[in-house]
């Protein structure tokens, strides 16, 4: 490697992510967790149909998004009842977000059964209700044992950063 610098045989320089690479980072391994939750439903159950590969992505972006969506209106009404004194403040904070919770998943059975037209389906007690409940808490806390370990990794103090 005649004529070549040491300079121009260092690594290029590693930029930190900004804040909207991170968020899409988050939002992408999210999508992809739920997706692999949501076949593995359907690969083992009979109450999750799914007609192909590529509904079951539109599905998990769909189940993304709402979930997230959810969370937000639950944060919004529970913070209309933070700083507000008293007991009964603090019961209708708690009912109302469980309020929240558990009717969205009606809103979320219908988005799902307006959008894929019966390519995703949930059967079972109430309609489907009951596994898509489950479904959906499956996902959120695969979602949170692969954030854990994510987490965990930054922690192993092997010595790989800078």
């Amino acid at each position: 490697m005649a004529g070549t610098t040491s300079d121009e045989l260092m690594p290029a320089m590693v930029m930190a992510p900004s804040n909207r690479q991170r968020l899409f980072v988050r939002y992408f391994t999210a999508v992809l967790v739920d997706l692999v939750v949501l076949n593995l439903f359907v690969e083992y159950s009979d109450k999750v149909v799914v007609s192909s590969f590529t509904m079951s992505l539109f599905a998990a972006i769909l189940l993304q998004l709402l979930m997230r969506g959810t969370i937000a209106v639950e944060h919004w009404v529970a913070g209309f009842f933070i700083g507000k004194p008293g007991g009964w403040m603090k019961f209708w904070r708690y009912f109302c977000a469980w309020l929240v919770l558990f009717g969205s998943k009606f809103v979320i059975l219908e988005a799902i059964a307006w959008a894929f037209s019966g390519e995703v389906r949930f059967e079972g007690r109430f309609h489907g209700l009951i596994t898509l409940i489950l479904v959906i808490v499956v996902m959120l806390l695969a979602e949170e044992a692969f954030v854990r370990f994510y987490r965990w990794l930054g922690k192993t103090g092997d010595g790989d950063r800078d």
